[in-house]
């Protein structure tokens, strides 16, 4: 039974450890950056879009005159 209670009394101490390591807070963070990071570049590259087919829309309208 004294086994048996040590091994309940790691086990607690070593989830209260994670719980209160920062390891998993800089992840979150560094994860939400790349979210942010990657909404962005999808909007711009979304803008870009519709100006380069706007571009050809005009370059082919221009060469079938």
């Amino acid at each position: 039974m004294k086994k048996l209670w040590e091994s309940y009394e790691e086990l607690s101490v070593n989830l209260l450890n994670i719980f209160h390591s920062e390891k998993g807070q800089t992840l979150v963070e560094y994860g939400l950056l790349l979210v942010f990071i990657a909404v962005l570049l999808i909007l711009m590259l979304k803008g870009a879009g519709l100006e380069v087919n706007n571009l050809w829309s005009k370059i082919n309208s221009g060469i079938t005159r």
